[in-house]
C-alpha cells in the first residue's frame, strides 16, 4: 500500500482508470484489488473488504489476500513480536453457528503472523462458557494445535486490576496477556446483541477482561468504548464470512445464521464497526457505541475519512 501524497490530478487519472469497477482476483497467490479513490488519499486511516464471491472459495485465501491487499502483515507484525489475537470463542459453539470467530480465518492470521517472524503467537479469549470446552467445540483448540499457536486458558491468577481511565469504568480486572503482548489482533465475529444492537470489534473487549459481565452491560455502550479506548489493537479483522443475524448473542441454531462471505479490515476500530453494521442494514450512526467511539475521537464511522480499497475472491 501507498503511503506518499498523491495529487488531485493524479487522484482524477485514478478515478478514470478504476472506473471499470472491481477486479476479481480468482485463485492468484496475490490479491488484486480496485482502489476506491477518495479525497482522504494522504490519511493515515483505511480499511479493506474482502468479498469471497465464487462458489468454494479459501476462507483462508480471502484472509491472506485482505492482508496483502493492506500492505502485508509484515506492516503491522515485525520479527521477534509476541502477538496476541483475541478472537470471539466465548461460546461452545459450532463454527456454522456464526457464535465464534471462523477457525479457518484464526488459522490464517496465525499463519501470517508467524511467516511476518512473530517469536510467539498466542490466543486470548476470557470464554463465557467453559473454556476447555469453547476450545474443543469452536475449532480454536485444532487451529492452535495445528500452527503451534498458545492457546491460552483464562485463570483469575491473569486478572490485573488496572485502571482503564475510562467514562463509566476505572480500575477493572484486565486479562493480563492483551496488554503484555507487543501486538494485539482483534478477531471479532460480526453478529447480533440483544443489548448493544450489534456485537463487532469494540464490544469483543468484553472478553479481554473479568469482573462481572452484568456490571459491564449495564450502561452498555459506555462499557464497549470504555474498553475500546484501553484496549488499542494495531489492527481489527471483523470475521463476516458466517453472521448472526438473530437470537445473540450465543444463537445455537443454523436459522439465525445468514453466508455474506466477508472480512473487515482496518486499522480503525469505529470504521471497522461502521463498515460491519452496514451487513445488517443498520446505520451505523444509531449504534450507540459506534455513535460515541466516533464521538469520542476513537475513530471515524464516515468512510470519507479513509482509504478503502475491496479484493474479491
Amino acid at each position: 500500500m501507498k503511503n506518499q501524497p498523491i495529487t488531485r490530478r493524479d487522484s482524477l487519472k485514478k478515478i478514470i482508470h478504476l472506473s471499470g469497477g472491481i477486479l476479481v482476483a480468482g485463485n492468484l497467490p496475490l490479491s488484486i484489488t480496485t482502489k476506491m479513490v477518495t479525497a482522504a488519499e494522504t490519511l493515515d486511516k483505511w480499511i479493506v473488504e474482502g468479498i469471497g464471491q465464487q462458489s468454494g472459495y479459501s476462507v483462508k485465501q480471502l484472509t491472506r489476500n485482505v492482508f496483502e491487499t493492506a500492505g502485508g502483515m509484515n506492516r503491522f507484525i515485525s520479527r521477534g513480536d509476541v502477538v496476541v489475537i483475541k478472537p470471539n470463542i466465548s461460546w461452545a459453539r459450532a463454527p456454522q453457528l456464526a457464535a465464534t470467530t471462523n477457525p479457518e480465518v484464526l488459522e490464517a492470521v496465525i499463519e501470517l503472523c508467524q511467516e511476518a517472524g512473530a517469536k510467539k503467537v498466542r490466543i486470548a479469549d476470557h470464554t463465557i462458557h467453559d473454556a476447555q470446552r469453547c476450545f474443543a467445540v469452536t475449532g480454536a483448540g485444532q487451529v492452535a494445535q495445528k500452527t503451534g499457536a498458545e492457546l491460552i486458558h483464562p485463570r483469575s491468577s491473569m486478572m490485573k486490576k488496572m485502571n482503564l481511565h475510562g467514562n463509566r469504568l476505572d480500575v477493572w480486572p484486565v486479562f493480563t496477556p492483551l496488554v503484555e503482548a507487543d501486538k494485539v489482533i482483534n478477531l471479532p465475529v460480526a453478529k447480533v446483541h440483544g443489548l448493544s444492537g450489534l456485537t463487532l470489534g469494540m464490544k469483543n473487549w468484553i472478553g479481554a477482561v473479568g469482573g462481572r459481565r452484568s456490571a459491564l452491560h449495564q450502561d452498555i455502550h459506555l462499557t464497549i468504548v470504555d474498553l475500546a479506548q484501553f484496549f488499542k489493537p494495531h489492527i481489527t479483522l471483523i470475521d463476516a464470512t458466517r453472521i448472526m443475524i438473530s437470537n445473540g448473542p450465543s444463537g445455537g441454531s443454523p436459522s439465525d445464521v445468514k453466508v455474506v462471505n466477508r472480512l473487515i479490515l482496518s486499522n480503525d476500530p469505529v470504521a471497522a464497526d461502521a463498515k460491519g453494521a452496514l451487513l445488517f442494514d443498520k446505520k451505523p450512526e444509531d449504534i450507540g457505541f459506534i455513535h460515541l467511539g466516533d464521538k469520542w475521537g476513537l475513530g471515524t464511522m464516515d468512510p470519507a475519512q479513509l482509504k478503502q480499497y475491496s479484493v474479491v475472491l
